[in-house]
Parts: C-alpha cells; sequence; structure tokens
C-alpha cells in the first residue's frame, strides 16, 4: 500500500547493545551465580568472528532482502506456531460501552447501524483514503487495516496459516451472522456494488433472526475453540463432506462476523464489566453463547440482546490499538470432548475487570511524569505486595513507526523499579528518597518504551538472533539453552495500554500459567482496568492484583502529595 512507502525499514539493533541491555533486564530476577554465567556466555557469544556476529550479519542481509526482517518470522513464532487454543491464550477481546436497548428491534437496528459503520470504513480501506494516523509528529504503518478484514486463520495439524480475500478477483461481498449457533450468509453490497443502507440491512437481519429461534442443536463454532492440532485434525475430516466445505469457505471468506447473542444471566452493575469481557474473550461457555462464535475469524462483532456489545478478534493479523481505533470511528453514528475441554479452559479463566476512579491520566500529568510510566510502577508495587518478588513483565510497544511494524516488548521491570517497590514500604527509608527512586523508576521506563519503539529492545533482536541460527541450520547458541533465557521470557505480568477514547476496556488472557494479564485504558480523570489470571494456578487471583493495583495507585499518590518538591536537583547532593 502506497502509505508504506514512506516509512523507514524495521533496524536490527547493535548486537552489544543487545547484550548489554539483556545483561541489565536480568540483573534484578536472576541469581548472581546465574547471572555471571550468563555474562560470560555472552561475552563468548559476542567475540569478534565469533557465533553473535555471524548471526548478526545474517539478520543485516535479512533485513535488507525484505520490507521488514521480524514481521513473518513473528506472525509464525508467535502465533501460527502456537499450538494452545486462540480463545482466551491470544484472541483478545475488547468491551463497548452498554448499549441500552428497549427491544430486539433495537437490537437489530444497532447491529443494522454498526454493519454499515464498517462497510464505510472498509470503503476507505479500499480506496485508501484511510487517514494515515501518526505518533508524535511520525506516519504510521497502516498496513494492519488492511489485513483485518476478509480474512481468516485457517487450522493445521502442526502449524497454522492465515487467508485474507481481499485482494481476490472477486473479492467477498458478504457478511457472517450467526445466531443460535447458527451461521447465515448476508450479501452486504447491492448488484451495482453500492453497499446496503441501514434499513435494508434491518430487514435482512430481521429475516436472519425469525429464520433462526430454534438453537442449533451442534454448535459448530465450538470447534474453533479447540487446541490447534486437535482442531486441524477435525478440520480436515470436516471440510471432506462438500457442503460443510462450502459453509466453512463462506465463513472465512466473509468481510467480518457479527454475532447476535442471547442474553448472559442478569449480573449487578458492578459484575456487569467483568462478565461482559468474559462474553467477549470466549462468550460464556457453550451454555451460553460460545458456540455463537467462529473463533478463527479475524473480526468478529458481538452484539448482545441485554445490551452487552464488544468484539474479539484473532490476534495473527493484527495488533490492539488499530482493532480499537476502528472501534472509535463506528461508534460516533466434532464433539463432546471438546466441548469439556472448552468448558475447563472458561471455567479456569479468572477475569476482573474495574474502574479506578479517583484520578486518570491528570494526576501523573501534574507530577510532570508520564501517565503510562505511573501506571506500570504501581503495577509493579502491587505484584511486589502480593508475591514478595519482582517478576519479568511484558508491556507491549508499537513499531508503527516501520514498515509492516507490529510489536516488541517494553520490560516494566528494572533494577530501577526494583529499588522504588523495595524502598516504598521500608519504614527507614524517608519519603523525599522513594519519590527520588520513583522518579528515577519513571524516567527508565519512559527511556525504555522511547526505545522500544524506535526497533531498539532487546526482545525480538534476540528471537531473529535464535531464528536466524535455526535458518542457517547451525546448532543453537548458548545464550538460548541457559536458564537465565527462560526467566527473561516467563512473563508473570503480561500488559498492554491500549487507549481508546471511547470508554471500552480490552481483556486477554495470562500468557503464562502462573502470571497475570492486565490491560488499561486510562481515561482523563478514571482508569479501566482488566484484570485476569488462571483458576488452576493457587497463587495468582484477579481481583486480588486488582484491588493491590487501586491501593498502589492511591499510596503513590499520597506519597508524592505528602513530599515537598525538590527545586532543582542540587538538595539530594
Amino acid at each position: 500500500h502506497n502509505s508504506m512507502e514512506g516509512l523507514p525499514k524495521l533496524p536490527v539493533p547493535p548486537l552489544q547493545q543487545t547484550c548489554e541491555r539483556y545483561l541489565a533486564a536480568l540483573t534484578p530476577i536472576v541469581d548472581p551465580e546465574e547471572l555471571n554465567h550468563t555474562r560470560k556466555l555472552l561475552e563468548e557469544f559476542q567475540k569478534p568472528g565469533g557465533v553473535g556476529e555471524r548471526l548478526q550479519k545474517g539478520l543485516e542481509q535479512r533485513g535488507k532482502k525484505m520490507e521488514n526482517w521480524l514481521s513473518d518470522w513473528w506472525l509464525q513464532t508467535a502465533y501460527l506456531d502456537y499450538r494452545m487454543p486462540v480463545v482466551v491464550h491470544s484472541s483478545p477481546g475488547v468491551v463497548l460501552p452498554r448499549m441500552e436497548f428497549s427491544d430486539r428491534q433495537g437490537q437489530m437496528r444497532y447491529a443494522a447501524k454498526l454493519i454499515a459503520g464498517v462497510l464505510d470504513f472498509k470503503s476507505m480501506i479500499d480506496n485508501e483514503t484511510l487517514p494515515v494516523e501518526y505518533l508524535g509528529g511520525k506516519p504510521l504503518c497502516m498496513n494492519q487495516y488492511y489485513q483485518v478484514l476478509s480474512s481468516c486463520r485457517i487450522p493445521g495439524t502442526k502449524r497454522d496459516t492465515v487467508v485474507n480475500y481481499t485482494l481476490d478477483k472477486r473479492p467477498p461481498t458478504h457478511i457472517t451472522v450467526v445466531h443460535n449457533f447458527q451461521f447465515f450468509v448476508l450479501d452486504v453490497y447491492n448488484s451495482d456494488g453500492t453497499p446496503l443502507t441501514v434499513d435494508q440491512i434491518y430487514i435482512q437481519l430481521e429475516k436472519i433472526w425469525n429464520s433462526s429461534l430454534q438453537t442449533n442443536k451442534e454448535p459448530i463454532g465450538i470447534l474453533t475453540s479447540n487446541h490447534r492440532n486437535s482442531w486441524g485434525k477435525a478440520y480436515d475430516n470436516l471440510i471432506k463432506d462438500k457442503t460443510n466445505q462450502e459453509s466453512v469457505r463462506a465463513i472465512q471468506k466473509s468481510i467480518f462476523t457479527v454475532c447476535l447473542d442471547a442474553p448472559m444471566p442478569h449480573a449487578s452493575d458492578d459484575m456487569y464489566r467483568t462478565r461482559a469481557g468474559v462474553q467477549m474473550l470466549h462468550g460464556g461457555g457453550s451454555r451460553w453463547n460460545s458456540g455463537n462464535r467462529w473463533f478463527d475469524k479475524t473480526l468478529q462483532f458481538i452484539i448482545g440482546e441485554d445490551g452487552t456489545c464488544g468484539l474479539i478478534y484473532e490476534h495473527a493479523p493484527a495488533e490492539g490499538p488499530p482493532i480499537v481505533k476502528q472501534h472509535g470511528s463506528m461508534l460516533n453514528v466434532e464433539s463432546l470432548s471438546f466441548f469439556f475441554l472448552f468448558c475447563s479452559m472458561v471455567h479456569d479463566l479468572d477475569m476482573k475487570v474495574s474502574v479506578f476512579s479517583h484520578f486518570g491520566k491528570d494526576f501523573p500529568k501534574s507530577q510532570k511524569m508520564s501517565p503510562d510510566a505511573f501506571i506500570q510502577m504501581a503495577l509493579q508495587l502491587a505484584y511486589y505486595r502480593i508475591h514478595k518478588r519482582c517478576c519479568p513483565t511484558y508491556e507491549s510497544a508499537s513499531l508503527r513507526m516501520f514498515r509492516l511494524g507490529r510489536t516488541d516488548t517494553i520490560r516494566s521491570m528494572s533494577i530501577d523499579s526494583d529499588k522504588f517497590v523495595k524502598a516504598m514500604d521500608d519504614p527507614a527509608k524517608h519519603n523525599i528518597e522513594k519519590v527520588a527512586l520513583l522518579d528515577k523508576a519513571v524516567k527508565a521506563h519512559r527511556a525504555y518504551a522511547d526505545m522500544a519503539i524506535r526497533g531498539q529492545a532487546i526482545d525480538r533482536h534476540l528471537l531473529g538472533l535464535k531464528l536466524q541460527a535455526i535458518e542457517d541450520l547451525a546448532a543453537l547458541p548458548e545464550i538460548f539453552m541457559d536458564t537465565s533465557y527462560a526467566v527473561a521470557l516467563h512473563f508473570n505480568l503480561s500488559t498492554s495500554q491500549v487507549p481508546a477514547k471511547t470508554n471500552c476496556v480490552m481483556c486477554f488472557g495470562p500468557v503464562v500459567s502462573d502470571g497475570y494479564g492486565v490491560c488499561y485504558n486510562p481515561m482523563d480523570t478514571h482508569i479501566n482496568f482488566a484484570v485476569s489470571a488462571f483458576n488452576s494456578c493457587q497463587h495468582t487471583n484477579a481481583a486480588r492484583l486488582a484491588q493491590a493495583l487501586e491501593d498502589a495507585l492511591l499510596d503513590i499518590k499520597t506519597l508524592l502529595e505528602q513530599t515537598p518538591k525538590l527545586q532543582g536537583s542540587a538538595k539530594l547532593l
């Protein structure tokens, strides 16, 4: 797409810089002996004419040849080779502000408007008239928007693939609508190529509704929630039948899917958000709406009869922010064993969605601190208070300043954050010292984040060096077999700031069995949070972390308000 041409290519960071930063990242998480061992391995790795240099050259060559040295590899390793079910483990959900539908017609009318809104958005994508987004005055790569519609993930027994039908000779003109576990094809364009009007769509939705009053006994959609290898096998069997194959192709090719959900069990207002988050992530389990999904579909909008609305998307083609952005523009207007596996997974997800109402971005800004860094430090403190240790923390950073850029990792837990959280509750430390440590930790986070969006973080570079060794059929360098590497990649906290102008919040599951997933949307005077954990881990509890986070935010605010401001840093000496 022409929007990409002016963008720079993703750089390959210098080898020595990455090795130094990797050691710094390990310092607070591994014990001194381990660290020494890793330091020696890194010295060996970096020797002139050594393994590291050879792999680095390979990456640089790859960077010259390709639009983006990382994007294909990242899609393969992070998503398509990942064999856990996409539900909860990989596909995020977004909860939109609750709608008040007075009756079923209200639900249908809203659905019709939403469909028309997405079609408007699609015409901007098709005509390439989508306004380019900027971050700090630099244009961002718009490629992900072009990947979101008319695409689908296809299961394989060892590796999945993603297909996109946008560029077909006859690109798809239909969407799929699911109601009562039954899938319908709805053509959304007239024969002359103009999109249907809201009224025309509404009439079609009414027809679909009336022809699917009985629930389908076999919710085929639930198959897509299985472990990828099993689903791959079942899929191969399923499409041997011609009718099935045509139905499945129709779903895969559709521009997007709309799920008309039945009302979920009633929930009190404070529980409502959490339940809505669960509904977006996995439909609430097979008794409710999980059969009303095709989890491989890139984009599914969910519109509940009770006003619960949102969407879920399959993560391989796009990261969080483009999907949420797309949202803002529209709001203006086989078998039982599968089934049990899915149920156990749904019951394992412990989710807490809450609103922190005491302050939003306004307070950190008044303290001249980055709101994101401020929230991340509060999260470090909350985790430390519960678990009495710090943990590797993943925060996603967008690489969209580069062609085909996806994400890299901001490692929020640092030597500086470690010092701050340990000092915070230490009665021997004075407030002035605590504030100085907080200030340093916030600045360090800010610096790491800036480095990451400029393509200079360490995680994707290390992954690239590892994959380069695999591609060269060379022996895997020792640094990748080292315990420290496994520890560094065990992110007990997986976090993401997904800012959106509307009051929505994204939710995703943890990335490790004893971890948490934390998503937050900071508004001016409040912050929306979604915290998740697995019930199967006795050490983690979503509500407990959410509460500790609230306390940490307030305690840090109190600390800053009670401590006189230092004029310049001269007084510290």
